[in-house]
């Protein structure tokens, strides 16, 4: 636990250090129950939330503490963690309406909006800064801060991040979106305007819904009305300055296709520059998803002037596996939350989107003859900084993750199978896929060094590799 002189004198905070300390060292004894050391490591999240260099290159993350389930890490292994990682590509240069590489994928987190609107999450404006920072810090692209006109402690948070966050950059002169939430009306574009355009690169993502059955019993528009509405918000928002505009039509996932073809050219004529395509209730498999997005680009007026986006709900499970199939589509950006939480069931998982890019990016999306630009697709994600995102969301919202969670749940890189301790002794590939210390988690020595939680299922490879380390 180096850099002991960042903590704050207060009487509170040295009693929480030694605290810390003394958990450490059982921990270091009791190092093969992965319930306990997955507590310590959560406690250790409010003060590795604070710290981090300000860097998007291959290499892990200088915190004063790291935040694995494992505790302890050979040097060998933290200086080999970034040759674990796949490899990242150039970020291109931001501009609304417009990627220059076509297999860029632009990472929009919305955490803090959506994800905050899971029943029992709910965040304050210091909280919320720090998730900011910390997806700054993990490479997102846009970070929807809010739905400005909520509240004033929404307006106000919203407001400190387009401030401070958006007006951070990094070396690389990267500085990410900060992001509105509006409905297609005018007072509440112009809050959320008032709450952003302090940020470098704002954003005023406005929408409206579009199925029959929100337009006749939610709305009570008719579908002229709606068209209207949306082109007038577009306009609008155009007109307090802002350049970057996205529109979502609400319910897109139930919405009639010749409706959409309509209102989505009429919005790009107004002044759109993204076209965000939500499936609001989860309702369409991967391969009627991905169809969506692909008919869209061949059917609305002006496509090729705005950037395609995808926004899918968890409602049956597919959450991720149809933002993937947008992308196989041809939306190029995707919008998801860490640990994939949000209005129900949830939204798309970032870190399951982001790694499966990494891993699978550059061969599985399609071909050239299909448009998807070569379908070498990537993000600029930075992955060492997966693990510490996700328990500080975590911790800030109280919804923890289930163990297996995919990426960030605490038996993601655990075995208790024989035969799979076995595999993981002999070579780690046979049964983990990526390796922890790519997500900046550093398993390092503790638990034989591959995962291994001694249970009823274990083998005599395990329980003989344990005791020669006793």
């Amino acid at each position: 636990l180096d850099g002991r002189k960042q903590v704050g004198n207060s009487g509170t905070e040295r009693r929480t250090m030694r605290l810390l300390l003394t958990s450490a060292v059982a921990i270091a004894m009791l190092s093969s129950c992965p319930s306990i050391s997955y507590a310590f490591s959560n406690n250790l999240v409010a003060f590795s939330a604070r710290l981090g260099r300000r860097s998007h290159n291959n290499v892990l993350p200088q915190h004063r503490f790291q935040t694995p389930i494992m505790m302890s890490a050979s040097t060998n292994e933290v200086d080999n963690a970034a040759a674990a990682l796949p490899e990242r590509k150039a970020r291109p240069e931001y501009i609304p309406g417009h990627i220059s590489d076509p297999n860029y994928v632009r990472i929009f987190d919305t955490t803090l909006r959506d994800g905050e609107q899971s029943p029992g999450a709910t965040l304050t404006t210091s909280e919320k800064l720090d998730i900011a920072r910390k997806l700054a810090q993990l490479g997102v692209d846009v970070i929807e801060a809010g739905f400005p006109v909520a509240s004033p402690d929404d307006f106000n948070a919203v407001k400190r991040i387009a401030d401070e966050i958006g007006n951070e950059i990094y070396d690389d002169g990267y500085v990410p979106v900060i992001c509105g939430l509006s409905r297609a009306n005018p007072r509440d574009i112009e809050i959320a305007w008032d709450a952003i355009k302090g940020a470098a690169r704002p954003r005023i993502h406005t929408f409206i819904a579009t199925s029959p059955v929100h337009m006749k019993a939610k709305l009570n528009k008719t579908p002229d009305e709606v068209v209207e509405i949306a082109i007038e918000a577009v306009k609008f928002a155009r007109s307090l300055g802002c350049e970057d505009i996205e529109f979502s039509p609400e319910d897109a996932g139930r919405s009639e296709p010749e409706f959409l073809y309509r209102i989505l050219s009429a919005v790009i004529d107004a002044g759109a520059t993204t076209l965000n395509i939500p499936d609001t209730t989860g309702w369409n498999m991967p391969w009627e998803f991905g169809d969506t997005i692909r008919k869209l680009r061949e059917n609305v007026d002006g496509a090729d002037r705005v950037v395609f986006s995808t926004h899918c709900h968890n409602d049956l499970g597919l959450a991720t596996a149809n933002s993937l199939a947008g992308a196989m589509g041809g939306a190029r950006q995707l919008e998801c939350t860490i640990n994939g939480i949000g209005e129900r069931a949830g939204n798309a998982s970032l870190e399951e989107i982001a790694m499966a890019l990494a891993l699978k990016g550059s061969t599985q999306f399609g071909d050239e003859k299909e448009g998807n630009g070569g379908g070498k697709l990537h993000s600029a994600i930075n992955p060492v900084h997966i693990t510490s995102t996700s328990k500080m969301v975590a911790e800030y919202t109280g919804m923890k993750c289930q163990p297996h969670k995919a990426i960030v749940g605490a038996n993601a890189f655990q075995h208790e199978s024989g035969i799979h301790q076995d595999g993981m002794i002999k070579n780690k590939g046979t049964y983990e896929i990526m390796t922890p210390e790519s997500i900046g988690l550093m398993r390092g020595e503790s638990q034989s060094g591959a995962g291994i939680v001694l249970g009823k299922h274990s083998g005599r490879n395990a329980v003989f590799t344990r005791l020669r380390e006793l």
